[in-house]
């Protein structure tokens, strides 16, 4: 890995998501330099003139350009956001051969610019889509991660800060496993100011019902939102941007990326969103939260169904 720390990205995939990533990059400031791909070259052309139109009110200067697969070469940084979307009634896990094939086309070519950074995938399904990832382009797999379940994460910290009324910064909660229908909150360590969460509305017989719709509601907004407006975009964006500033200014920060196991948990050859401690190096170290019988077996099962997935794609990326 090249040892020049320039902070330049490279965002492949400019509809929603990524526009909206790169939105938040270019007003925060977080890299020196961006470079957009996206087969809609128009769309580019014009999203990178609207950005570097609004870059002076930034937080900091960012070159911001069009560019190719050989813009790779000496990237820190290529964040995917390409693919098939998810349509209504669709879930993540459908979308899977459909955007591994995809994925196989990209991760090659950039590969073939003689890229040696990180790599942050988004695309869904993001866990299987990582793991497509680090097995294509031979990167350790350290600097392969993907969203995971950062945005769930967030979903549940406000659904627990509009509970209890305080802001979500003051909640300590997690989803893990699967970004998709399989993931589980670690309810056992919820808590704000160490005090249990679970415990407060199971001990409310007026509430119990809400540590079901809490989570319902986690679970199920990318549903919500897509039947609304057709796509979520500015939620994740923020989440890709979190894990940017992470590597980028080294923050040793843990967030519940898609990471790969390598024997913690107890499992092995999957990616799947856990706590992750992410610098400069990229995921650096996979922390094993405590988790009760029942939310083991949860976990058991979500690695279950991602390892199903990649079965079904084997013979893509073999």
């Amino acid at each position: 890995m090249k040892n020049i720390k320039s902070n330049k990205v490279v965002l492949i995939g400019d509809g929603a998501v990524g526009s909206s990533y790169a939105f938040a990059l270019v007003a925060q400031g977080v890299a020196d330099e961006l470079v957009i791909i996206d087969l809609a070259e128009e769309k580019v052309k014009g999203d990178v003139m609207d950005l570097n139109h609004g870059a002076p009110y930034g937080d900091s200067p960012v070159n911001i350009k069009a560019g190719n697969y050989k813009d790779c070469a000496d990237a820190d940084l290529v964040v995917i956001t390409a693919g098939a979307a998810q349509k209504p009634g669709e879930t993540r896990l459908d979308l899977i051969e459909k955007n591994t094939k995809i994925f196989k086309s990209i991760v090659t070519e950039i590969m073939d610019s003689g890229f040696d950074g990180i790599f942050l995938v988004a695309t869904n399904p993001v866990d299987v889509l990582s793991y497509v990832t680090q097995k294509i382009s031979g990167l350790p797999k350290e600097r392969v991660i993907g969203s995971g379940t950062i945005l769930d994460t967030a979903r549940f910290k406000y659904e627990l800060a509009k509970e209890f009324d305080v802001s979500p910064m003051s909640v300590e909660g997690q989803i893990i496993g699967e970004h998709g229908d399989s993931e589980l909150a670690v309810w056992s360590q919820a808590n704000i100011a160490g005090q249990p969460l679970y415990e407060m509305l199971h001990g409310d017989s007026q509430k119990q019902h809400r540590i079901e719709e809490i989570f319902i509601n986690t679970r199920d907004a990318a549903y919500d939102i897509i039947q609304a407006k057709g796509a979520t975009y500015y939620g994740i964006a923020m989440g890709l941007l979190h894990i940017t500033k992470a590597i980028l200014k080294n923050q040793n920060v843990v967030l519940t990326v898609s990471s790969y196991l390598e024997g913690e948990y107890d499992k092995n050859d999957v990616y799947i969103g856990v706590p992750t401690l992410i610098n400069r190096a990229g995921a650096v170290k996979v922390y094993e939260t405590s988790l009760n019988d029942e939310e083991s077996a949860l976990f058991d099962n979500s690695v279950t169904v991602l390892k199903e997935m990649q079965n079904k794609i084997s013979h893509i990326i073999a």
